[in-house]
């Protein structure tokens, strides 16, 4: 059968939009149907089920209106009586549809118009999915454009089948973009909204530089060299931890490349920001050594309860060691995870000065003893009035100058003083009507109790709904930086293992849980783990 002119075009047509707007010819055909159902029903009434056929091939187009057969009509738009539906097809029943065919209709002006705004709708909304499902892959790419415009900082970059944002803040500072010049960024986001896909590209952000060295460095794609950790400070200066799974490969010196070339290559895009490139390592001490060149380290001491490490530099690199404006340690900081305390060689001399000093009054105070034998204690390493009370005899008698009757005189004040200052807390803690039921709980001593007191907790109940944070404190990092927040049994000694220990052995006292709860939580994990062992037998 010939095809007609106005059908082959309609065909045509949607053959045409759905290459120029890369969407499937099907969703055009699709929203062509729905124009025509909506002009039908604009002129049949809009109360009408009607549906549009357009046949793929021939362009051939059929109009059929769904009505509902029952025994007595009451809306001639939607329903049909059971003869007269009888009559089309002999074997409808009462409550199933059967279809109306309805003539070919010429379109007026104002339908035309009406399906047109339709069609550019449903193309459009086609369009938008296929651009969001196009790029949502795309998170995680370097990708080209050009840009379209700048609005009040904002660059919009033409992806040519969508466009782009790059926000003020993810662009490199002091970088200015033009029209129509050529620019590449990292898709850190897309978003799905109601004006379309949103996609938003980054200058700025690490995974950027580590996009460049992966385009750069050969080794960083097959993944012989990875890159562990970056730290950046767009525009000025970056750090990058490299480390190389073939002892053959130096990281370094392949991320730099052969006279610089490959390094350059990535400062040349990010407008001439200086780039650290450090080897990466297991041990903390030796990565945040490594962390803070070009300055020289003499001495590292390590928290690691507070991911916590103090640097000791000479006093001629503190300087270099903080960088200008504290750039160095803040991106060295950065980089490995960990606050970074920088002291001079001066400064930590004086420190561990100031605390020899601190002990030696401590020893004189509690012991009742001379300057010298507190300086002979505090520089033999002990720390605290607990140490002498209850070590080793012979210990404290192997200090030159001192023999066994010291040793024992030392060690009988010491627990003179304890006793005497235990007391004076069992006192503290009375009077702030702390219940001595607490002293059930294991570890709990009384000077936790008067902190507890101090409070305002007295009863095993008030114990029971403490949490860990409460008792040993807590961290909170923020822009690269660690921020710590005391808690009521800090300086005391108490891990947060401990805290949790004594929290559950309180909620047990008080009844909150039972020892048949805490054997409940465990069987979850003892089940997994028999799955896993049987997984592992198959």
């Amino acid at each position: 059968m010939a095809v007609s002119a106005n059908r082959l075009e309609l065909l045509q047509i949607a053959d045409a939009v759905a290459r120029e707007k890369s969407i499937d010819r099907t969703i055009v055909i699709e929203a062509m149907a729905d124009a025509i159902q909506k002009a039908a029903r604009s002129r049949y009434g809009t109360e009408s089920d009607i549906r549009v056929d357009i046949n793929t091939r021939s362009g051939d187009i059929q109009l059929k209106r769904i009505l509902e057969v029952v025994e007595e009509v009451e809306d001639y738009s939607t329903q049909i009586a059971l003869p007269l539906a009888q009559d089309r097809r002999p074997d409808a029943q009462i409550g199933e549809t059967i279809e109306d065919p309805l003539p070919p209709m010429d379109f007026g002006r104002i339908a035309a118009q009406s399906a047109k705004q339709v069609i550019v709708q449903k193309v459009r909304e086609a369009e938008r999915d296929q651009q969001y499902d196009e790029y949502k892959d795309r998170v995680g790419e370097i990708i080209n454009g050009t840009v379209k415009r700048v609005e009040y900082g904002n660059v919009i970059v033409d992806l040519g089948r969508g466009e782009a944002i790059i926000r003020r803040d993810e662009m490199i500072p002091r970088e200015q973009m033009r029209y129509g010049d050529r620019v590449r960024a990292y898709v850190y986001d897309v978003r799905r909204e109601q004006r379309g896909p949103q996609i938003f590209m980054s200058r700025t952000h690490p995974q950027f530089m580590v996009k460049l060295f992966t385009m750069e460095v050969p080794e960083i794609y097959d993944g012989i060299i990875e890159i562990r950790s970056v730290a950046r400070d767009p525009g000025s200066r970056a750090k990058i931890a490299v480390i190389s799974n073939d002892s053959a490969i130096d990281p370094v010196g392949a991320c730099v490349g052969m006279r610089g070339s490959r390094v350059q290559a990535v400062v040349g895009e990010l407008q001439g920001e200086k780039i650290d490139i450090i080897p990466w390592s297991g041990d903390p001490a030796s990565f945040i050594v490594n962390a803070l060149q070009p300055a020289e380290v003499a001495k590292v001491v390590l928290d690691e309860d507070a991911e916590r490490i103090e640097v000791v530099v000479p006093d001629e690199q503190l300087s270099l060691a903080i960088g200008r404006r504290g750039q160095n340690v803040r991106l060295a900081s950065q980089l490995t995870g960990w606050d970074i305390d920088i002291l001079t060689e001066e400064e930590e001399s004086s420190r561990r000065q100031k605390e020899f000093t601190e002990r030696t009054d401590l020893f004189m105070d509690s012991l009742n003893v001379d300057e010298m034998v507190g300086q002979v204690l505090a520089s033999e390493g002990f720390t605290s009035v607990e140490e002498v009370a209850y070590v080793d005899l012979e210990e404290i008698a192997s200090i030159e100058g001192f023999d066994e009757e010291t040793a024992e005189e030392l060690r009988s004040r010491a627990r003179e003083h304890l006793e005497q200052r235990e007391a004076e807390l069992d006192a503290r803690r009375t009077e702030l009507g702390v219940s001595d039921e607490l002293r059930q709980i294991d570890g709990m001593t009384t000077e936790m109790m008067v902190k507890l007191g101090e409070d305002g907790m007295q009863s095993m109940e008030d114990f029971a709904g403490c949490a860990a944070d409460d008792l040993v404190g807590w961290s909170e990092r923020k822009d690269g930086e660690t921020k710590r927040f005391d808690g009521l049994f800090t300086g005391l000694d108490v891990s947060r293992q401990l805290a949790e220990e004594m929290i559950v052995q309180a909620r047990l006292a008080a009844g909150w849980i039972t020892e048949a709860d805490l054997a409940s939580d465990e069987e979850p994990e003892e089940v997994e783990g028999e799955a896993a062992e049987a997984e592992e037998t198959a």
